[in-house]
């Protein structure tokens, strides 16, 4: 048993979570991604599975461990529609409220469409495949620095 790790955060997440440094990238997934397939073409080539919960009480445990970056403009993707970047749904802002909570500040989010946020993912350490059901629930978390 450890203390303070967030109950959501499973052995093999903590493992990743240790394993990534900085500017490595965790991609939160909802359940209509393609997870298994795009987690062979990570980095690690690892897929943990969180079904019970939504990205937004994913991102929430895992913010209690991960730093995001705070070196680069947009630390945090999330997926949008194709032709409609612009689109911002009620998982987007939830994820938005998440991350300036854990972080203290407001956090840039940039959306990436569709089929771009599925390449991108291919390059990220890890993929965590989730139970969220609100469409376009899929987001990437660039790792940061801790500093103290």
């Amino acid at each position: 048993m450890l203390k303070n790790v967030p109950p959501l955060i499973t052995p093999d997440l903590l493992e990743i979570l240790a394993a990534m440094g900085h500017g490595d990238e965790l991609v939160l997934a909802d359940r209509n991604f393609p997870a298994t397939s795009v987690a062979a073409h990570t980095v690690s080539g690892k897929l943990v599975q969180l079904r019970g919960v939504d990205t937004t009480a994913a991102a929430t445990a895992i913010l209690k461990l991960l730093p995001l970056d705070s070196f680069v403009e947009a630390p945090v993707v999330r997926m949008a529609p194709v032709g409609e970047s612009h689109v911002d749904f009620e998982v987007h802002q939830d994820m938005q409220r998440t991350v300036n909570a854990a972080e203290g500040r407001a956090i840039a989010i940039e959306a990436l469409e569709r089929f771009d946020f599925y390449e991108a993912a291919k390059n990220a350490f890890a993929v965590v495949a989730t139970g969220e059901d609100r469409p376009y629930g899929c987001f990437i978390l660039k790792k940061g620095v801790i500093f103290d």
